[in-house]
């Protein structure tokens, strides 16, 4: 067989690489001579490691299977390497029409040439589906089944709201008031001094406040030195014009 200097990795694969070679020799596709194309096959291989190239696990793959009928037909026995190297044929026979097809094919159909730029759609929204009448009624039927008739809330659910004493700020600013009226000056923890519910703890706290920025009280020092006085209001003395 003449010798062939190709690289492994111009072939797509193994079956092409057994094509090549069977017509490279003018050997007949269907009447395989195992020992010559393994021979070559291997040295192709060997070449292409020889010289650092990856060889794909397809190629290892397809050596593999061809020493096997090589070793097979040394058998007396070979009739397991006959129908081996037949199924071969024929996926050799079928690889090769597939190539000429895609050869006329690529000939006939340019792709290229279909490409162009998209359109824009504008969406239709119109609704076209008929419906008949019973099919309607039906789904207004079920409507109403789905839809819940509103119950009274019972009276669990304001325990939460109910159940905590709202204390308004305009009565604990009397609260602070007459707290202030005989003693006129007290400390300022003595006002939440018997306030456990935090409703009278806010309200008392912002009674302060706003009997502070009226200017009716005020309040003096830090912590626990801290002290609340009443303002008391200076009487007004009449302008008298000199004469």
């Amino acid at each position: 067989m003449e010798k062939l200097t190709y690289q492994l990795e111009a072939f797509e694969g193994p079956l092409d690489l057994l094509l090549y070679l069977i017509r490279k020799n003018k050997l007949n596709i269907c009447d395989i001579p195992i020992a010559e194309v393994l021979d070559q096959y291997l040295a192709q291989i060997n070449a292409a490691k020889a010289e650092n190239m990856d060889v794909a696990s397809e190629f290892l793959e397809m050596a593999t299977r061809l020493v096997y009928i090589k070793t097979v037909y040394l058998l007396p026995k070979h009739e397991e390497a006959d129908q081996m190297k037949a199924e071969l044929s024929g996926q050799l026979l079928e690889y090769e029409e597939c190539k000429r097809i895609a050869a006329l094919l690529k000939e006939k159909f340019q792709m290229d040439h279909f490409v162009r730029v998209p359109q824009e759609i504008e969406p239709d929204y119109t609704y076209r589906r008929h419906h008949l009448p019973e099919e309607l009624y039906t789904a207004y039927v079920n409507t109403l089944g789905k839809k819940q008739i509103p119950q009274k809330p019972s009276q669990e659910s304001f325990s939460g709201i109910v159940s905590h004493r709202i204390v308004s700020v305009a009565s604990q600013i009397v609260f602070v008031l007459r707290s202030l009226w005989k003693k006129s000056q007290i400390p300022y923890r003595e006002l939440f001094a018997h306030r456990n519910d935090r409703s009278e703890l806010v309200a008392t706290f912002l009674a302060v406040l706003e009997l502070v920025r009226g200017k009716r009280i005020r309040v003096d020092g830090d912590d626990d030195s801290a002290r609340v006085t009443i303002v008391k209001e200076r009487k007004r003395v009449p302008w008298k014009n000199k004469i």
